[in-house]
């Protein structure tokens, strides 16, 4: 028989030996983080000054954790805030964390900040997405980066995992399609791995399924033969671009929604690159969607 919440508070079991099926939701939640972080219960007594005897009596339901507790051990395991909620409801207690739509008045600083880090960016590519790589806002070198991609991949809810890889993105026209590929894949399972929502397992099946596209995982002409980091590498209209990304998040964040955003800033890995972007912002084209308000759309979109 397995544990269940109801009313907020989880059903234990007491004095009797149990199994991994059988553990108590927080008791299994717990051991699960610890799995996860490849720490035993002695490290983790280490960390949290709880003695393993302490520890092991939680996680089999012979013992429960306080409030104070459960925060102690989320810290100790660095458990996202999503996750801390989840850990705070299934020992019986209210959770600590909000999460707020991302276009709600209460993060306009959050945006505030995020909008100068866009545009002070510019003219090279930076996005801003949530746990699972939905686009929230952009710059217009991202803009210009997405210019050759179908526009209905554009409309709703835009996904950078199905830009890149669908046949009708970035895909045909990736020079490492199997780099990229595969870096998207381990992204949304390792997602998938702390948060368990159907949203990424879907997401993973669809970008399994795509129509295989020509690969040109080769060599690259003028680029470095070691890159500081995975290179995405594209055939655009405008001419080849290198690039590598870095990827800035909220330090010490107090909101679900916060907590969850990345900042995907592109950096050029050769001069040829650069030029490229810059040429395109000295042209003051159109991009193929508008950043604030398409991003603000795409939210309603699923």
């Amino acid at each position: 028989m397995t544990s269940e919440v109801m009313a907020g508070h989880p059903r234990r079991g007491y004095g009797c030996a149990v199994t991994v099926q059988t553990l108590p939701a927080f008791g299994a939640l717990l051991r699960g983080w610890r799995e996860r972080r490849r720490l035993s219960q002695f490290e983790l007594s280490v960390r949290t000054g709880v003695s393993a005897r302490h520890l092991s009596r939680i996680e089999t339901g012979r013992a429960e954790p306080s409030r104070r507790m459960v925060l102690r051990l989320a810290e100790a395991l660095d458990v996202p805030l999503r996750e801390r909620n989840a850990l705070l409801v299934a020992a019986g207690f209210a959770p600590a964390w909000t999460e707020t739509d991302y276009w709600d008045e209460r993060l306009a600083v959050a945006r505030e900040a995020i909008g100068w880090i866009l545009e002070h960016h510019d003219p090279l590519p930076a996005v801003v997405v949530d746990r699972f790589g939905n686009l929230l806002d952009f710059n217009g070198g991202a803009g210009v980066l997405m210019e050759d991609v179908d526009p209905e991949l554009l409309s709703g809810r835009v996904n950078l995992a199905r830009v890149a890889l669908h046949p009708r993105g970035l895909a045909p026209r990736l020079r490492n399609f199997g780099e990229v590929r595969q870096y998207f894949l381990d992204r949304l399972r390792a997602q998938l791995a702390v948060d368990d929502h159907p949203a990424a397992a879907e997401l993973i099946e669809e970008v399994e399924g795509y129509e295989p596209v020509a690969r040109d995982d080769g060599g690259w002409d003028g680029a470095p033969s070691n890159p500081i980091a995975l290179p995405l590498r594209v055939r655009g209209r405008r001419g080849d671009l290198s690039m590598f990304t870095t990827i800035a998040t909220f330090g010490a964040p107090r909101d679900i929604t916060v907590s969850e955003l990345a900042v995907e800033l592109f950096f050029p890995l050769d001069a040829a690159t650069a030029a490229v972007f810059a040429e395109a912002a000295a042209g003051a084209e159109t991009d193929p969607i508008r950043p604030s308000e398409a991003a603000r759309r795409s939210r309603e979109g699923g």
